[in-house]
This record gives structure tokens, sequence and C-alpha cells, in this order.
């Protein structure tokens, strides 16, 4: 089986590159469940409706989401979707759900969106206790566990990969937008890469315009952020393919459209 993971897609560029490419791309290589971070999607903030069924319609099964998840009011009209998931470990009771399982060819994917709690702003539970809390839940439900999460610092990323390590198929991170060179297979067999890259204009600070992220760090004065113009847009992901038979990931690959 072979799973793609799309880094985190911002802007109308960025879904317009995945509409340009992906359905080939699929279709090329045989893929048989997509991931992508959508919570940049809409301007660099949020999700909208008409982008989420644009994604759907372009080959994506599965929308994760992160710190902007609530960007759009739009949202709450589609949050309990079967194909999106915001971070599991956003406090109880709210709208959505943190995982959902899809069977693909006989195979039940499980895919788990969680959030970091070190430098971002957003109030949230401790994702290493929840990701425990729902890996208990489906363990008799799901033969493959894909994780996205959705984090600032480094460390912690790569803490959660050492401590999902053998429990779950692959544990990818995304939220830096800059596609890390340390994809690996753990010692235990997870798959596992700090950061999986952003889809969106390539000239730009993490996807921002440049000028307005410049003038922001030189003057310390509020600016209002704007996705970059740049024509030249990237898109940047993993490729992972999993042992049919064991269920096991076998390789994980970085690409770069």
């Amino acid at each position: 089986m072979k799973i793609l993971l799309i880094g985190d897609i911002v802007g109308q560029s960025g879904v317009k590159k995945v509409k340009e490419v992906i359905p080939e791309y699929k279709k090329q290589n045989n893929i048989d469940f997509i991931i992508a971070n959508g919570e940049n999607s809409a301007e660099g903030m949020g999700i909208t409706s008409k982008i989420y069924e644009d994604l759907k319609k372009c080959g994506i099964d599965m929308v994760t989401m992160g710190n902007h998840t609530w960007g759009k009011k739009e949202i709450f009209l589609f949050i309990e979707d079967e194909n999106i998931v915001r971070p599991a470990n956003y406090p109880a009771g709210i709208p959505g759900v943190g995982y959902r399982i899809q069977e693909v060819n006989g195979k039940k994917i499980a895919v788990i969106n969680l959030i970091g709690r070190v430098d971002v702003a957003i109030l949230s539970e401790n994702p290493f206790l929840k990701v425990d809390e729902i890996l208990e839940k489906i363990k008799e439900e799901a033969d493959i566990i894909i994780v996205d999460f959705h984090a600032e610092a480094t460390a912690e990323k790569i803490a959660m990969g050492y401590y999902l390590d053998g429990r779950v198929t692959c544990m990818f991170g995304t939220h830096t937008h800059v596609q890390t060179a340390d994809e690996t297979i753990l010692e235990k067999g997870t798959g596992y890469i700090t950061d999986i890259g952003m889809t969106g204009p390539k000239k730009s600070v993490i996807g921002m315009d440049v000028a307005a992220s410049i003038k922001r760090f030189v003057t310390t004065l509020p600016e209002r952020y704007k996705v970059s113009d740049d024509r030249e847009v990237i898109l940047r992901g993993c490729l992972l393919e999993i042992n049919d038979e064991t269920c096991r990931i076998q390789k994980i690959n970085r690409i770069k459209l």
C-alpha cells in the first residue's frame, strides 16, 4: 500500500498546485490513500468549505488541521465530515474529532491529528497522554496508524516519534513548513520525519509575503501577514510504502514537486 502525505497547504496557490499535480501523480504512482494538512489553505488561516470540497475532488482522502483550525467560521458546517480531523488534544466537547478510521483495500487506516504544546499559543491537553488514550481505543480496530503531529518544537516532535516507535505505522510533523531531511524508519519500525514541509509559494517566509515578514522582524511593529504572490509554487511531502501483509512501513521518501 502507498500513502501520500502532503505538507501544509498555504493559500489559493497551494490549493491550485494540489489540484494541478495530485490527480496525475496519484494515478502514475498507484497511490492508495492521501493525507494533507489543510489548516493554512484559506489565505494562510483556516479552511473553507469550497477548498475542502476541492481537495476531496482531486483525491485527498483525509484533511488534518492544527492551530488555525477555527480560522474560518464556516468550518463548523463540515468539521464533522468523515474526511477531516482536528487536533485530538483540543479540550473535550468541542466540534469534530481527533482521529478517524477509513477502510482502504481491505485495510483499516487510522489517521490521528495532534497539536504540540511547546511555543504554540493554543491551550491544549497533553498530546502524549492523549495519543495513549486513542491508541488504547483503536488497538483492535486499525491495521495502519498514521499520526500528524502539528508542532513547533523539533524536540517535541522527535520525542513523540520515539514515544510512538513500534506503536504506530508512521508519525510525521507539520506546522513549521520547512521540509526536514531526517526521514527514517525508527528502531521498532515506525516511519518518522520531523516536518514534511509546505505546499505553497516558493519565494516566501513559510508561505507569507517576504516584505511584510521582514518588516515585522525589523520594526517589531504589527504588520498584517498575507500569502506571498510568488508564481513559483512548491509541493512538499512524503510517500510511504507499507507492506500489505504485515502493515509495517517499508519505505519513507521525501517528495518535492
